[in-house]
């Protein structure tokens, strides 16, 4: 089954904006070839080749947990399907190569997953704010959890680094400018 999501409109159908990705470029090799294996609309992928990486991108016509890659990466970066978190997790350690894995805080729960972070001795970024994920019809939406960057052979300065993330404003809603017209 191609990988991500499973269909559109499911609940892993969230795009990962640009400006999610501004705490993670200053520990990202800039020889470095990202593959951005859970491409979806090209998001992600898009934000690293603006930020001047080489990128190869997979998504739907390649499936990430049972696929054997045929070209050469440095690193994987990306926002897997989170139903299947655990599935990507697992694989993506497996390659033993740097990673930066875009999750949901409660991710970090989970005794399975608590052996693999122990193992490969993880470490994260955590930012300051939800991330306004895109969703289809590039609608924005802010999702009731938090998320994490979960990194591995990044060589952050710090185990945990907490960050400011820079998100761009929201306009205001649609309610709210009407009102505002109205009544002055």
């Amino acid at each position: 089954m191609p990988m991500p999501p499973k269909r559109a409109g499911a609940p892993d159908y969230f795009q990962t904006p640009a400006y999610a990705l501004k705490p993670l470029i200053p520990y990202l090799k800039r020889d470095w070839v990202i593959w951005e294996c859970a491409e979806g609309e090209g998001y992600l992928s898009s934000a690293l080749k603006n930020e001047g990486f080489e990128v190869v991108s997979t998504g739907k016509e390649f499936d990430f947990l049972t696929g054997i890659p045929n070209f050469y990466f440095d690193a994987i970066v990306t926002t897997p399907p989170y139903s299947l978190k655990d599935e990507f997790i697992e694989k993506a350690f497996s390659y033993n190569k740097p990673l930066a894995l875009l999750l949901p805080l409660t991710a970090l729960e989970g005794q399975r997953r608590q052996r693999v972070y122990d193992k490969y001795k993880i470490q994260l970024i955590i930012p300051d704010k939800r991330i306004d994920f895109i969703y289809p019809k590039n609608k924005s939406h802010s999702p009731w959890f938090a998320t994490f960057w979960l990194t591995y052979r990044l060589n952050l300065p710090k185990d945990i680094l907490f960050v400011e993330l820079e998100a761009p404003k929201r306009a205001r809603p649609l309610r709210e400018k009407i009102i505002n017209t109205k009544y002055g």
